[in-house]
């Protein structure tokens, strides 16, 4: 067999496999949150019975006392669930970002930059474009289309329900978000570096080769629409979720997208390494999880450097940039 041969035939045996693992991650990440979700809301529940002495389900009765208050008031109890909650966790969680990006304290944080070189501290220009834009699709673009979602969402059912999900249906949903949202801003997004949109559109988005957490929506409008908001927000129009589960997920998924651009690789939080990746060299890692993308073949370049070695959950004080260091360069 000759050697080109067997190269391909290695790289078919690779393939599947290399696909299967990508699966097996993303299962991994998404079963790893939901236990975490089920941990965390059972403990913060007793927690929260013990301090105010309250009895039974405690959350049915927090959500019923939300919904008399509410009642015959869906647009405001919509929108306080929608648009006032995700903004307050976007904000505080940059928040504390944005302090250590615009003084480089504390010391703690900023040991874990995965761009060691870049941002300290931020451009102050740059950032305040940058803060410009964001408020500007939180209020213009997010908005409207929230709106829109809560007559789709009423249109087609009650999200408004006085009973709420079970805890297993929720996060069952919470799981098809996810998958939903993997697929249509995988496909959205690598549509949008197509040459002729990417000049006119994505572009703005990757002058930032080094992200920061608030540019996780710094886009143009037309890409914020399709490829940032449109893939959070089908999931729950699609099985017609309660209010309480939707929340949730926005939350979340504002979440989830600040720790992937916010450039640090925190100790026990999700790797943020695949997606700041894309930054730095374009036309790698689309996707949310990576499985789309190593089923495409656009995670290769990323699989053979030192960011993928580093693509885990940091379980330690030490930064990964200093256990896996980067290779020296010739001459060093």
């Amino acid at each position: 067999m000759s050697r080109s041969t067997s190269t391909s035939s290695s790289s078919r045996q690779e393939g599947p496999g290399g696909l299967w693992d990508s699966v097996k991650k993303a299962a991994f990440v998404i079963g790893s949150g939901i236990l975490f979700l089920a941990a965390f809301g059972n403990s913060l529940t007793w927690h929260l019975q013990r301090f105010w002495g309250a009895s039974g389900d405690f959350w049915q009765k927090l959500w019923t006392k939300l919904y008399l208050a509410f009642e015959g008031h869906d647009t405001a109890l919509f929108c306080l669930g929608t648009m006032l909650m995700p903004t307050l966790v976007f904000w505080a969680s940059n928040g504390l970002l944005l302090l250590v990006d615009t003084t480089g304290k504390p010391s703690f944080i900023t040991r874990y930059r995965i761009q060691v070189d870049k941002n300290n501290p931020v451009d102050p220009a740059k950032l305040r474009q940058a803060l410009r834009c964001v408020l500007f699709n939180q209020v213009f673009i997010s908005g409207p289309m929230v709106v829109a979602v809560y007559y789709l969402m009423t249109w087609t059912g009650n999200p408004f329900g006085s009973e709420l999900p079970t805890f297993h249906w929720a996060l069952t949903e919470l799981a098809v978000f996810a998958i939903i949202e993997e697929i249509l801003f995988y496909y959205t997004h690598r549509l949008f570096h197509h040459p002729n949109l990417y000049k006119h559109y994505h572009k703005q988005h990757h002058e930032w080769t080094a992200p920061i957490g608030v540019v996780s929506i710094y886009a143009h409008p037309l890409e914020h629409v399709i490829s940032n908001t449109l893939p959070v927000v089908i999931g729950p129009v699609i099985m017609g979720s309660h209010l309480a589960t939707t929340t949730l997920w926005y939350c979340l998924a504002l979440i989830s997208t600040n720790i992937s651009h916010c450039g640090y690789h925190l100790p026990f939080l999700p790797s943020p390494e695949f997606h700041d990746f894309h930054h730095l060299r374009f036309n790698q890692c689309y996707g949310v999880f990576g499985v789309l993308d190593r089923l495409h073949g656009t995670d290769t370049k990323f699989r053979q450097t030192k960011q993928y070695e580093r693509h885990v959950l940091l379980t330690s004080l030490t930064p990964l940039t200093e256990s896996i260091p980067d290779t020296p360069k010739k001459g060093q």
